[in-house]
């Protein structure tokens, strides 16, 4: 490859099969550097739950409202997605519980939006310290204070992190961003999106992105 793919990343950051989908490709990538092929992410914005109130709602609770999950099923489902969560990111630690919280999410992608003009690793830092604030700390993603704590681990300003906040700033860019990949079918997170046409579902492992960048390099480089 001449130059890096590009890979949008529809997610949203309290989608716990998105770590694990950005480990998967976080790993797949670092070992097709030796081959030359490289990428540049960039992180779109997708809410899972848009409607949902500043409380948040308790997370078990949210489950069975919305897929009909028991109480056994759910806690299977987060034992099963903290383990593929800790062999696609190691390091990651997810902490899912019964009393775990699930948030709205629009400022935090108000934050990821800025943090883009900034470049694409710092938005990637900052997608990995919400991402830990989240799944790790169990903090409140419509408190202020912890998106700003966020932005400022993620090596951003966080002076200029609180005035975005309190601005609202980038919201009319987040809820184009998100209206645009509806249109373009993307209806479920991670969606990962490679030179603007080749889709990637799921949170897959690092072998399943490993083969379909090395497919999609090559007919790049054929083209």
């Amino acid at each position: 490859m001449t130059r890096p793919l590009h890979i949008d990343f529809v997610s949203d950051v309290v989608c716990p099969w998105c770590v694990v989908g950005l480990g998967g490709l976080e790993t797949a990538l670092d070992k097709l550097k030796d081959e030359g092929i490289t990428a540049e992410i960039a992180f779109q914005p997708f809410e899972l739950n848009p409607g949902m109130a500043p409380e948040g709602e308790n997370v078990a609770e949210h489950i069975a409202a919305k897929y009909g999950s028991t109480p056994e099923q759910s806690a299977a489902n987060r034992a099963m997605i903290t383990a593929r969560a800790a062999e696609a990111w190691p390091g990651f630690e997810m902490r899912m519980a019964a009393d775990s919280r699930i948030w709205n999410t629009f400022d935090a992608h108000r934050l990821l939006a800025w943090a883009g003009e900034a470049g694409p690793e710092r938005q990637k830092a900052l997608k990995a310290a919400l991402f830990r604030t989240h799944f790790t700390d169990g903090n409140n993603l419509t408190d202020a204070g912890v998106l700003t704590r966020a932005a400022e681990a993620a090596g951003l300003d966080r002076a200029e992190a609180a005035e975005v906040l309190a601005s609202g700033r980038y919201a009319a860019e987040v809820r184009a961003e998100q209206a645009l990949w509806r249109q373009r079918g993307i209806n479920s997170v991670p969606a990962v999106v490679v030179e603007g046409k080749y889709l990637i579902s799921g949170g897959q492992p690092a072998a399943v992105f490993e083969e379909a960048l090395r497919k999609i390099a090559a007919e790049q480089a054929a083209a």
